[in-house]
């Protein structure tokens, strides 16, 4: 799974969880992405922090926590948890 900032046309900043990078290519393709905001399907990724592990904690953009892998598990190495 892997969480993108995304923007609409109107400037509303949301955060929205994928399959993978290719989930977000093709939803984004499809125009299947809408701000929860205002409905503009004029969306697009925004600049967003990495998520970085320190001897200090742990920091990033937000202390959301990932949502829980399905049954068939993340797969492909992509799991949040495992990092």
């Amino acid at each position: 799974m892997i969480r993108y900032r995304l923007v609409c046309g109107h400037d509303h900043e949301f955060d929205q969880w994928f399959d993978s990078m290719a989930d977000y290519d093709s939803k984004k393709a499809e125009d299947a992405l809408c701000c929860p905001e205002c409905g503009d399907t004029t969306v697009a990724k925004s600049l967003m922090a990495p998520r970085l592990s320190g001897s200090g904690g742990t920091v990033g953009t937000s202390t959301d926590p990932a949502p829980p892998c399905g049954g068939g598990g993340c797969g492909g190495g992509m799991c949040p948890a495992l990092n």
